[in-house]
């Protein structure tokens, strides 16, 4: 074992990873207080409150089978994270039970539950938006999407498939004798045995596979603390913007993007935002609802088509409302009451899968909206996309690269500097920590209402974007790049460059 740090580590700025920490028994952890959050350098951090406390340190190498650094811990943060990682599991599979607060050992255990509640601790801990349960002929593959990045958790044996998945099944109110068709299904779980203790909701589909059921579970509002239009990411071009719209008392907001790049979020954030300034009768149609709003009024489309989407939409104008987020706007019928609802006095903010700002006014073209429409309904139309962020404790700088200038735009001569990921204890190794959006957004100014009126040309809605000085998502992106945020690789990974 390394030296001791000398500093002290607080654990409230460290990501833990469960792959980790959830290999020491509950029990271990908490009476001696240390448990290991990060793999870096092939050396497993192990947070303690007492660094030089030898026997504990073996005790949770014998159980890692790897070596370990002791990271001499601030108390009262340890005990904080402890109560985060060991009492928000009811069961881990490899080490401990809790109940009614109290800790028990307990043997490894095969038991499906045990299984699926270590699963699910693990993905909350690791602040994962899906969970994918793979069967393949060595067995059953576990990996979690993290930041957008799938990463591996854990590999279950085969013989444990048919439990697993029946219990999943049980809890998404399932057919557990059907295998042979895909299903969907829903549930709450609770981390924990308090009866405060925090519910997660939990979207479940399965998939026949060549080796049995693959099973994807969608984790629900997870982070709705951090909701406000200020944490995402936008320039202060973009915010002034979005907060000049959402003042006005009727109109279109559109978010653009592909699926996972964070529109409906920053919707529920701009719904956050208008929450707070004024008394407003807000309804949503939402398939599913991925966070809960209190003071808002949610409607769900269930699989059944008791509610649909056509029918909620018919019946919103009825109640009143001052501001309407439809999820997305699939198809005309959805377009139409839209723009309609925009017309009549309403605010409705809603979603296009389009690849850019200007290229959402070609779209609505093609679904059948009028250029006139368009103009007078649209207020703003924002195109995102996210991206992992730098890891600011070890993020490493390098100077810009010739290529890499030309790829963002950037002139060869500006020259700058650069950061790439490293990993340290901080992040859990990954060298990355949290997302952040780039964003692209075309404000509709007089001129603008007048050439989308009149042009079906998207270079020509772009040209007079530019003209009027809006930042464009490559330029959002470089901007991040050189500040720090995020790395070069990502920007690549995320935006079309034209």
């Amino acid at each position: 074992m390394s030296q001791l740090q000398s500093a002290l580590l607080d654990m409230d700025k460290v990501k833990v990873d469960p792959a980790w920490a959830l290999r020491v028994p509950a029990s271990l952890a908490v009476r001696r207080m240390v448990m290991p959050f990060a793999l870096v350098d092939d050396q497993v951090y192990v947070a303690c409150a007492d660094a030089s406390d030898a026997t504990a340190l073996e005790a949770v190498e014998r159980f890692l089978r790897r070596s370990v650094v002791p990271a001499q811990a601030e108390r009262e943060s340890l005990q904080r994270a402890l109560a985060r990682v060991y009492n928000e599991a009811p069961k881990s599979a490899r080490g401990s039970q809790i109940l009614s607060g109290r800790i028990i050992v307990d043997a490894e255990s095969d038991d499906p539950t045990s299984i699926v509640n270590e699963i699910l601790s693990a993905a909350v801990l690791r602040e994962a938006s899906d969970i994918h349960i793979e069967p393949s002929r060595d067995g059953v593959r576990v990996r979690l999407r993290v930041d957008g990045v799938l990463e591996e958790y854990r590999r279950i044996s085969a013989t444990l498939e048919a439990g697993l998945i029946s219990r999943l099944k049980v809890l998404a109110g399932m057919d557990i004798a059907e295998r042979r068709a895909p299903q969907d299904g829903a549930f709450t779980h609770r981390m924990g045995a308090n009866i405060d203790a925090r519910a997660v909701d939990i979207r479940a589909a399965t998939l026949p596979t060549k080796y049995g059921e693959k099973v994807t579970l969608r984790l629900l509002g997870l982070h709705t603390e951090k909701l406000t239009l200020e944490s995402l990411g936008m320039s202060e071009h973009d915010l002034r913007a979005m907060e000049q719209v959402l003042d006005q008392p009727h109109g279109l907001v559109l978010l653009t993007g592909p699926t996972g790049s964070g529109k409906t979020t920053t919707l529920y954030a701009a719904i956050e935002k208008m929450m707070q300034s004024s008394n407003l009768n807000i309804i949503t149609v939402e398939d599913p609802i991925e966070y809960d709003i209190p003071g808002v009024s949610q409607v769900e489309v269930d699989s059944a088509e008791k509610i649909s989407f056509g029918k909620a939409l018919r019946s919103l104008l009825r109640h009143d409302p001052d501001v309407l987020m439809i999820g997305e706007i699939r198809d005309f019928d959805t377009l139409d009451v839209a723009v309609k609802s925009a017309l009549t006095g309403h605010l409705v903010l809603s979603t296009l899968h389009t690849n850019s700002a200007a290229s959402a006014v070609t779209r609505l073209t093609d679904m059948g909206l009028p250029g006139y429409l368009t103009a007078a309904t649209l207020r703003v139309c924002v195109a995102q996309r996210l991206v992992r962020k730098l890891c600011s404790h070890c993020r490493t700088p390098r100077r810009l690269e010739l290529g890499e200038a030309g790829t963002l735009g950037i002139p060869a001569s500006a020259g700058g500097t650069v950061f790439d990921p490293k990993g340290c204890i901080y992040c859990a190794g990954k060298g990355f920590s949290g997302r952040v959006g780039l964003f692209e957004a075309m404000v509709m100014s007089d001129a603008m209402r007048e050439l989308v009126s009149t042009t079906k040309s998207e270079a020509a809605i772009r040209a007079a974007m530019q003209q009027a000085g809006c930042p464009t998502l490559i330029e959002d992106a470089a901007q991040k790049v050189l500040s720090g945020v995020t790395t070069v690789r990502e920007v690549v990974q995320a935006v079309s460059v034209w």
